[in-house]
């Protein structure tokens, strides 16, 4: 029952932004002191798996790493917006040319 009460009562997680700068500082800090990921978390705050994965993408930006680098992301994540618009544009034009159709042929 109290763990029910609990689960209730948790507000979901907020997710945070983290500036740039930050990740990059993060990023450097664990590049140049030698000291684990999970170490430099905890002292900035963060998850591990967060700035992990921050550690991870900068190796792959490097080139240290294989993987979508960035920029690739960004250009992905572009591309697949242009395709869901170009999608919904054609679904819009295909049921206008089949209402048109049927429009001039009860005429």
């Amino acid at each position: 029952m109290e763990e029910q009460q609990q689960r209730q009562s948790k507000q979901p997680r907020t997710r945070r932004e983290f500036t740039k700068e930050f990740k990059r500082d993060a990023v450097e800090l664990v590049r140049t002191s030698g000291r684990p990921i999970a170490q430099v978390a905890r002292e900035l705050g963060v998850y591990d798996s967060t700035l992990g994965n921050w550690v991870r993408q900068d190796a792959i930006d490097r080139g240290e790493r294989e993987g979508l680098t960035s920029e690739e992301r960004e250009r992905l994540r572009q591309l697949e917006a242009e395709n869901a618009r170009l999608r919904m544009e054609r679904e819009l034009l295909k049921r206008t040319v089949a209402f048109w159709v049927s429009e001039t042929s009860t005429r």
